[in-house]
Formats: structure tokens, C-alpha cells, sequence
């Protein structure tokens, strides 16, 4: 395969993921700011939003203050924002054009479809519910283009590359959520374990759609080192960094088996799946929860650029 059409696909993945995870992002963020004011008081959600979204720096380059109008804004719709989920989508058609007969007809008309939809909200949805019917037809997006490359895809190089760029993007996010929860949106003023932390972590787990899976694996309240535990190290959660990790090592070794090399993108995933797999979680809490997602977040990102050196360039 040309590294070109390696390079496309691994990033029509990548721009599919985050703009789900955007969407996802400004859901929990609304359902957060609907709370009665005696749960929620003085909090700084949509700073927060902003903060998961790895964005800062731009966000402030443009906006004073972090408010629902300019969070929204820029994050679904703005193009001075590369990474907004409009961006995303325009982006992510663009490599899939480029590569058109390396995808299926069904993996096509999903994203030129949502495309074609994007064109409806140029000027932004006009009310909340509007907002919300958006960010549902983004997930909605990502699950179809997800489970059409699942289903129809052949298992060749081809979808081991687009299962890379998922993979790498989902373990960012789900590591770049649940620090920002832990690290971030909590004021310091307000009770750990009180209702305000409570709702919040609730909102984290729908916002990665595991609410329902904590439940089933843990039978507890919810409890932050039980969901650091589910969204870390347990495999058989499909967004945790463990069950993403077992799924890049897989694809980069499919790649390596097919290529007749392996190098150094084979090597580091197993290095990071390894050192995954030896963690407790009382050790990830004694040592720091965000120390230790900072460090994974840079690992991550070491992959992808290693992944890009070996085979995409």
C-alpha cells in the first residue's frame, strides 16, 4: 500500500473519532450546566469543556471567556478551530475522497452523508434542542462509519491503518476526559463525593457511554477509583487505555506480519500495553491519576508519531 492511502485512512479514522468525541465532550457539558443551581453553584464546565478538547491556548487566542455561546461555537463550528467538529467532518471526507476505492460504498455515503447534513447548520443550530438533534447526528455518524468498516471492510492493510487511527485518537480521549474530570472541573471549594461530584461523574460515563457498563461490572455507587479502573484497565471495556492498547498492538503486529518487519511502532505499543497490564490502581492514585494520564498522553502521542515515521511518510 502507498503510504499516501496509508496516511488517509489512518486519518479519516483519527477526524471520524474526534469529532464523536467532541460531540460527546458538549453533551455532557450541557447536561452538566442543566443542573439545579443547588447542585451545580459556582462551577466552571464550559472552561472545563474546553480544557478536554486539548484546545486552551486557541480558544483564548480568539474568546476572552469560556461561555456556552462562544465553547459551542467554536468547538463544533468554527473554522479557525482545526479541530472542530466541522473540521473534522471536512477534513475526514477530503482523505476519504482521496482514497475513495479503498473504502466501502457503505463507509462513503455515511460520511459524505454527514457531510451533506453539516451543510444544514452553517450558521449554527438555532436553539439547545436543535444543538442536541446536531451532536446526536455526529455520534450517530461515528457509529455507523465505525460499524460499517466493521462489517465490510476486508481484513487487509488497509483496515489495519483505520483501526490504528481509532484506536490511538480513542485512548487520548478517553485519557484527556477523565483527567479533566479529576484534575480540572471539581471547584476546590465544593465536597468530594458530594452530589455536585456525583452528577459530574455520571456525566463522564454517559459522555463514553459506559453509565450502564460501571454498573454491570462493579454493582456500586459510583466511586472516582472504580471508574478510573474502568476506563483504564479494565480490557473489556471497549473506550478503556487497556482494551485500546490490546487493539493496537493487535493491528500493529497484522501490519508487521504482513510486511514481513517489525520496528519500532510494534515495540512501543507492546511497551505501553505491558506497562498497562502491571498497574494497579491504588498505584496509579498514590503516584497521581493526572501525572500518570499526562505521561500516557505523551506515550500516546509518541506512538502516533512513530506510527507516521514507520509507515505514513
Amino acid at each position: 500500500m502507498l503510504s499516501r492511502t496509508a496516511d488517509n485512512l489512518y486519518w479519516v479514522a483519527r477526524y471520524i473519532e474526534r469529532a464523536d468525541y467532541l460531540a460527546r465532550i458538549l453533551e455532557v457539558t450541557l447536561r452538566l450546566t442543566a443542573l439545579p443551581v443547588a447542585y451545580v453553584g459556582s462551577t466552571n464546565e464550559w472552561e472545563s469543556a474546553v480544557a478536554t478538547a486539548g484546545c486552551s491556548r486557541a480558544f483564548h487566542a480568539v474568546y476572552r471567556e469560556a461561555t456556552e455561546e462562544s465553547v459551542k461555537e467554536f468547538l463544533a463550528f468554527s473554522a479557525a478551530n482545526s479541530s472542530s467538529i466541522r473540521n473534522c467532518i471536512e477534513l475526514a471526507r477530503t482523505n476519504a475522497r482521496a482514497v475513495r476505492t479503498a473504502l466501502t460504498s457503505e463507509m462513503w455515503d455515511t460520511i459524505n452523508g454527514a457531510w451533506l447534513e453539516l451543510k444544514r447548520f452553517n450558521h449554527g443550530p438555532a436553539s439547545r434542542e436543535e444543538f442536541l438533534r446536531f451532536l446526536r447526528v455526529v455520534q450517530e455518524t461515528s457509529l455507523r462509519f465505525d460499524g460499517s468498516a466493521y462489517r465490510t471492510m476486508l481484513r487487509t492493510d488497509a483496515y489495519w491503518f483505520f483501526r490504528l487511527g481509532c484506536n490511538i485518537e480513542r485512548a487520548d480521549n478517553t485519557a484527556r476526559i477523565l483527567d479533566t474530570k479529576y484534575h480540572l472541573l471539581l471547584p476546590e471549594d465544593t465536597h468530594v463525593g458530594g452530589p455536585l461530584d456525583y452528577y459530574q461523574w455520571a456525566a463522564i460515563l454517559r459522555s463514553v457511554s459506559a453509565l450502564t457498563s460501571y454498573h454491570w461490572v462493579y454493582r456500586e455507587s459510583l466511586k472516582p477509583w472504580l471508574i478510573a479502573d474502568l476506563l483504564i484497565l479494565n480490557q473489556k471495556m471497549p473506550r478503556s487505555l487497556a482494551s485500546c492498547y490490546d487493539n493496537l498492538v493487535r493491528y500493529c503486529d497484522a501490519i508487521a506480519e504482513a510486511y514481513g518487519r517489525q520496528g519500532a511502532a510494534q515495540r512501543k505499543a507492546r511497551g505501553i500495553r505491558t506497562r498497562l497490564s502491571n498497574l494497579k490502581m491504588d498505584e496509579i492514585f498514590q503516584s497521581g491519576l493526572h501525572e500518570f494520564i499526562t505521561v500516557f498522553i505523551s506515550d500516546n502521542n509518541e506512538l502516533g508519531g512513530t506510527i507516521s515515521r514507520q509507515y505514513l511518510m
